[in-house]
Parts: structure tokens; sequence; C-alpha cells
């Protein structure tokens, strides 16, 4: 014997009821946040090479270091989060040994946020300069 689904009567109260089928496609198409990509980054980090260091951390700071890296924000304001990274355009070029201290240096976070957004603000307009970007498109912090 062949089965066959279920099928509403006519004159049930709830034949006037779409299927369910039907009624997932009624609803609204759900759209997902861009995520930045690799590329959309990857123009932050290439504008630290080659730089020196902005941290400059008195007693800490390797002036001289050929190695700089591009240190990312730990404030939650710059989309940090627990196991995650602050975005890209929240980088500065910093010596090892500064990052070292800005991630797990021993003062308090408010000392390491103050010497973060110095060297910010110092390299946002270096760092404008480097890419061509003008103030008009800079995000503001």
């Amino acid at each position: 014997m062949k089965r066959s689904g279920f099928k509403r009567k006519p004159n049930s109260p709830f034949s006037s009821l779409a299927n369910r089928g039907t009624t997932l496609r009624r609803s609204t198409m759900k759209r997902r946040v861009k995520k930045p990509t690799v590329a959309d980054g990857s123009k932050y980090l290439a504008a630290c090479r080659g730089e020196s260091c902005y941290l400059r951390v008195a007693g800490i700071c390797l002036f001289a270091s050929p190695s700089v890296v591009p240190c990312h924000s730990n404030q939650a304001r710059h989309g940090k989060g627990m196991g995650i990274k602050a975005a890209h355009e929240f980088t500065v070029p910093g010596c090892h040994a500064c990052h070292a201290w800005i991630d797990q240096g021993p003062a308090d976070r408010a000392v390491k946020f103050g010497i973060w957004d110095d060297a910010f603000v110092r390299w946002q307009s270096a760092r404008a300069r480097k890419m061509g970007i003008t103030e008009e498109t800079e995000c503001s912090q």
C-alpha cells in the first residue's frame, strides 16, 4: 500500500492555514553582517611595516629595533573582546618589547590605554599620509 502525506479536510477549521513550507518562504530574508576580510585589514597592517615604534614606553622601548609589529588596541570600544582582537584599523606600530608590555605588562589598564591612545593619535596622521587617506574618510575613535 502506498503512503501519502497528511491532507486537510476541506471543511476543517484548519484548512485555511498555509502549510509550513509556504510559511517559511514568506518570512523575510535575513542579511548577515559583512565580516571584514583579510584584504580589508591587511592594508592597515601593511602600513605599520618599516615604521619606528610609536608606543615609546619609558624604560621599555627598543627605539632602534629593526622589527616592528602592529599592536592592536586592548579596548572594548575598538572591538576587543574575550579571544577577539580589535579591528585592524586600530593598530599602532610598536617594537616587540612595548607590544609585550602593553599586552602582558604589570601596569594598570588605564596607564596602558593612555599610552596606546597617545600613540594612536600620533600614528593616525602618519598612517593617513602613508595610505593616501583624506581626513574626511578617516574614522574617529
